[in-house]
């Protein structure tokens, strides 16, 4: 059996912690800041976990993560 491709568009946003939850950055900012307040730009600068509905699909866009 040949080896499975790992998306390598997901490999770059996602990453894997010890115990096996998914980090992801938060959207919304990147352009159009000037509109958006100081405290909520300071909240989006932070990491998230991806929600378990959506850590199954990312599972199989990394296999060997």
């Amino acid at each position: 059996m040949p080896k499975v491709k790992s998306h390598s568009g997901a490999g770059k946003r996602f990453r894997f912690t010890k115990n096996g939850k998914i980090k992801r950055a938060k959207n919304n900012c990147s352009h159009i800041l000037t509109k958006k307040a100081s405290k909520r730009k300071r909240g989006l600068r932070k990491a998230t976990y991806v929600s378990e509905t959506q850590a199954k699909t990312i599972k199989k866009l990394l296999p060997y993560s």
